[in-house]
């Protein structure tokens, strides 16, 4: 019994990572085009929804990894909680960028035999803030290229109460808190019709936090006018952590979709 709870409460804790996928990256490449001659800082705002599943491998309190595999519908049926949102400031070439993005998860988890515990309740908290800064190596009236440069804090925590059983009343918890240098490129492109293309790709880690992680994203999107646009696309994010018995090797990919706000 204690090797299928301990499998459950890692697909619960992977689940927290899929509620990472309620915003995008800190590249906010649907971002309205500056003018060459913009002298005042432009300020962009884009909420997204990442609807993605995630695969790969989880570990908890030094128990082997075990294979993950959730949906994107399973997190969503056990959302307590969520925020998330990306900030852009740019002038001229220079631009900085914020990624913040919060979730909560309460699944209750049953036992098969209830032995250990008749049942699991679970808190799994999640927090991802990225931060970079960016310089157009191109930028023209109708497209930009901008490399970018910052870093990513990566927060999870794991609360379990058991009910029942010869565990009853006992609370434990498992977690950990890392940070990743990044670096990558995003770029955004008019086609014609207040249509645009946009994407980015960043890559980081390198030991320092994780081991190596990545995150690339390319869509379609819609200018309304100056200040509003939509867009739509996919997106794929991996990161490949471990420290103290604590493992997170999961790769994350689904359709995104959402809209930005410029003043």
């Amino acid at each position: 019994e204690g090797d299928t709870i301990m499998n459950r409460t890692l697909v619960w804790a992977a689940s927290a990572a899929a509620l990472m996928c309620c915003a995008t990256s800190a590249s906010a490449a649907d971002a309205s085009l500056p003018p060459l001659d913009d002298s005042s800082w432009q300020i962009t705002v884009a909420p997204y929804v990442w609807a993605a599943g995630i695969e790969g491998k989880s570990g908890l309190f030094g128990f082997p990894p075990q294979d993950i595999d959730v949906s994107f519908v399973d997190t969503l049926e056990n959302l307590e909680m969520t925020f998330s949102g990306v900030t852009e400031m740019r002038k001229g070439p220079i631009s900085f960028s914020t990624d913040i993005l919060y979730g909560r998860i309460g699944p209750n988890i049953n036992t098969p035999k209830g032995i250990l515990a008749t049942k699991i309740n679970a808190t799994v908290t999640t927090f991802m803030g990225t931060a970079v800064m960016g310089y157009s190596a191109y930028m023209s009236d109708s497209a930009t290229f901008d490399l970018v440069a910052g870093a990513r804090l990566w927060s999870a925590e794991n609360d379990f109460k058991f009910r029942g059983g010869a565990l009853d009343g006992t609370s434990v918890d498992d977690g950990d808190t890392w940070i990743d240098p990044v670096i990558g490129a995003k770029f955004k492109s008019d086609i014609g019709g207040d249509f645009y293309l946009a994407g980015w790709g960043l890559i980081g880690g390198f030991g320092v936090g994780s081991d190596i992680m990545w995150d690339v994203m390319g869509g379609i999107g819609y200018n309304f006018n100056d200040r509003m646009s939509m867009f739509a696309g996919y997106r794929a994010m991996h990161d490949d952590y471990s420290n103290d018995g604590f493992v997170s090797k999961i790769t994350q990919t689904g359709p995104i979709i959402g809209g930005s706000f410029s003043f």
